[in-house]
């Protein structure tokens, strides 16, 4: 099979089907299920996808495992709440007839709230989803924000994924909250320490850094909220960085 999309879930049942609809001008559409216990399985089988079930062990974790088995030259990941279409499917074919590199970085359309947000650092949003089999992998020490281990130098596609991100501001919050967990044991592990100044530095340049240098005010009030709550998040993060110092 020259082409492969691969579909990683768990509890996917909102979106699986129409992900499905958005790659079936793929060779082969998989969908890599970690035990769900919704109807994923179910829709995505009369969606007409192929269905294989590994556990879950982190999403770089799961990528290598569908690299290793999803049998195909090419893999295209795509999340759940991700779509493709017609223009993506011919720029995509039209590379993989004279491939100059083993992978490709492709952009993402973010919805947050329902509204599409270009600027606050949600546009290009590139990500490496293009793979070519035997030339990618998966590093395994980052669990999540994954990192591809590639043969050679990247290219970069122009044509979008659409990304339904954030439908409403409790799911924001509640993977925010993963993330900043994730992002303090980082810091913890390179040696950096929570000193006092930067519970107000280091969230101040994260709005300054949204806000201005990457144009949310571009985005209205949408943007301006988008950046208060990233710089909300990063004083979480080095709260919980302190924390994990007090508890050692």
């Amino acid at each position: 099979m020259p082409l492969a999309a691969v579909i990683l879930t768990r509890n996917e049942e909102a979106h699986v089907t129409a992900c499905i609809e958005s790659v079936r001008w793929a060779d082969r559409v998989v969908v890599f299920d970690s035990f769900s216990d919704d109807q994923t399985v179910e829709l995505a089988e009369a969606a007409g996808a192929e269905v294989l079930q590994h556990s879950w062990e982190g999403y770089a974790s799961q990528r290598n495992a569908a690299l290793e088995v999803v049998e195909a030259d090419w893999i295209l990941f795509i999340d759940a709440d991700e779509r493709s279409g017609p223009a993506q499917a011919k720029e995509i074919r039209a590379t993989l007839a004279q491939p100059a590199h083993h992978g490709y970085w492709i952009p993402r359309d973010n919805y947050i709230f329902g509204r599409l947000t270009r600027h606050a650092g949600w546009y290009p949003d590139y990500q490496m989803r293009l793979l070519h089999r035997g030339h990618a992998r998966y590093d395994p020490a980052r669990q999540v924000h994954e990192l591809v281990l590639l043969d050679g130098e990247p290219g970069f596609l122009s044509v979008p994924f659409t990304h339904y991100n954030y439908a409403t501001v409790r799911q924001f919050h509640e993977k925010q909250k993963r993330y900043v967990r994730y992002d303090a044991m980082i810091l913890k592990q390179q040696g950096i320490r929570s000193r006092p100044h930067k519970f107000v530095t280091m969230p101040l340049r994260q709005f300054i850094w949204r806000f201005f240098t990457l144009k949310g005010y571009r985005d209205g009030l949408h943007g301006l909220r988008l950046s208060l709550l990233m710089a909300w998040y990063e004083f979480e993060k080095y709260r919980h960085l302190q924390r994990l110092y007090w508890g050692s």
